[in-house]
């Protein structure tokens, strides 16, 4: 299971990622259940790599960036 540092991530954020209901937890629980992602929190935001290659950006309030095209970014509700 991944685990991440939260205390710099915005709050809004983590209610995304972490309530049963926010938009990116089904996102959140493809990235756990997949050993080759990891996930960093920068600038208050999460970045999302698949072996070492950054694929995505969630931020609280803003849009998801995606940076590189991968089956993770299927699963974001815009």
């Amino acid at each position: 299971m991944l685990t991440i540092d939260t205390t710099n991530m915005c709050s809004h954020l983590q209610k995304k990622l972490f309530d049963e209901d926010g938009v990116y937890h089904h996102l959140w629980k493809a990235v756990q259940d997949d050993p080759e992602m990891t996930a960093v929190v920068r600038s208050r935001q999460l970045h999302i790599y698949r072996n070492g290659k950054k694929i995505l950006v969630l931020a609280g309030k803003s849009a998801p960036k995606i940076v590189r095209q991968d089956k993770i970014c299927e699963i974001l509700v815009m």
